[in-house]
């Protein structure tokens, strides 16, 4: 059970904190609510750009890297199409550097043409590397816009033309920063050997002088249904024919998300999963195959994606996944083969918050969705799951109309 406390600063920032006295290190979590959904569609990839400018030096602080250096610590940031996630890690005696660096950044960065034109540049290349040079680097931006076709989740992260960051001007960067990164629209988590008087102290002294800010309303589409089954081909220079297939799936806080992610670890998580055992070593259709969900807070994807093996057609490897999808709406999952599942995912899941980090990490998100100290309930939710479920789910999420299907070919 991991011990929560919490403090609401009055601009609106919510301190979460969790003591751990068996590190000698503190971690400290920054999530802002912001990510890649809320982007304009004619100007996306601003929040994976900000995660990189947010390293470029703020107001008063040039240089983020070196203080962190210097104190013994260490950090990194990520970002997805719900967040922004910054974290470091201090030995505790130097706590205060980490909240004096997060809170200047959260301030204000040092909007300047240099900055911003070396981000863009640092971001662009990435583009390239990983979506664009790599093979199969491109299949989100195939396969979002297949399955949604109103909501924001259709382009990834990353953006969906680099033109669009190329573009961003200071002005339009300053925008963003000022409506989404703002103390009411964060997430700040302490953990590790602080006790939870000295985190209020370090965040009332550090952050409690930021004003609250106008943070932009969030009105997002919703998804309508999909109602025919969706497919698309393409032809890349790449070595081997890809299967993808993404079914709709339900938002993260839906009781079937743990439903959903059950079906993706019967399917293919490890060497006696379904998949791998019927699809890869016993019928040899698939040299590769994975299931998989989004993950996201809004109703997000159930994905599919295999290699299939020499000689196998692409048509032929769907046959075989859509038979083993069918096997999961007509017939129960054994409690064996339930069990096994649930107790893989407890094992990781203690091991996870073991670590003072993922801690932070994991209650900063929990307090996100819904309050921090649920976190504490996750393993008795995915325990809750029934096969009744499972089934219940698959009738209702694995049918074609509600499948779309790219067929990624190699070039002849």
């Amino acid at each position: 059970m991991i011990e929560v406390n919490r403090r609401t600063l009055s601009n609106g920032l919510r301190l979460i904190h969790s003591e751990d006295t068996s590190t000698q290190m503190v971690a400290i979590n920054v999530l802002y609510n912001v990510g890649a959904k809320d982007e304009d569609e004619n100007h996306t990839g601003f929040a994976h750009l900000f995660e990189h400018l947010m390293f470029g030096g703020s107001v008063n602080i040039p240089d983020y890297d070196a203080p962190v250096q210097l104190a013994g610590g260490e950090n990194n940031a990520w970002t997805n199409n719900d967040i922004t996630n910054y974290y470091l890690t201090l030995p505790k005696q130097n706590a205060e550097t980490g909240f004096w660096l997060e809170s200047d950044r959260m301030l204000s960065l040092d909007f300047n043409p240099k900055s911003l034109d070396v981000q863009r540049q640092v971001v662009t290349e990435e583009f390239k590397q990983r979506n664009l040079n790599q093979p199969y680097g491109d299949v989100s931006h195939l396969l979002r816009p297949l399955a949604y076709k109103v909501h924001s989740y259709q382009w990834p992260t990353i953006g969906k033309e680099i033109s669009h960051i190329t573009n961003a001007t200071l002005e339009e960067v300053k925008d963003f920063f000022f409506h989404f990164y703002a103390p009411n629209n964060a997430i700040l988590c302490v953990t590790g050997n602080i006790p939870f008087e000295e985190a209020i102290r370090l965040a009332e002294k550090w952050f409690g002088p930021i004003p609250a800010r106008d943070v932009r309303v969030r009105n997002l589409p919703c998804e309508p249904k999909q109602t025919e089954e969706r497919r698309l081909e393409v032809e890349r220079p790449v070595p081997l024919d890809a299967l993808y297939m993404a079914f709709h799936m339900s938002e993260r806080t839906h009781p079937d998300y743990y439903a959903f992610d059950i079906l993706s670890d019967v399917l293919s998580n490890g060497n006696s999963s379904r998949f791998i055992q019927h699809l890869v070593k016993e019928r040899q259709v698939f040299t590769s195959v994975d299931a998989y969900i989004s993950g996201s807070v809004e109703p997000g994807l159930f994905q599919i994606a295999g290699k299939p093996a020499p000689g196998v057609s692409l048509e032929q490897a769907e046959a075989a996944v859509w038979e083993e999808l069918e096997a999961l709406k007509t017939t129960l999952v054994e409690e064996q083969e339930l069990e096994k599942v649930k107790n893989k995912f407890e094992s990781e899941q203690i091991f996870s918050n073991i670590n003072y980090l993922n801690v932070a990490t994991n209650l900063a998100f929990f307090e996100l969705i819904s309050k921090a100290e649920e976190l504490n309930n996750e393993v008795s939710n995915y325990r809750k799951v029934t096969a009744d479920q499972l089934k219940e789910v698959a009738g209702q999420a694995f049918v074609r109309e509600n499948c779309s299907t790219l067929y990624y070919k190699a070039q002849k």
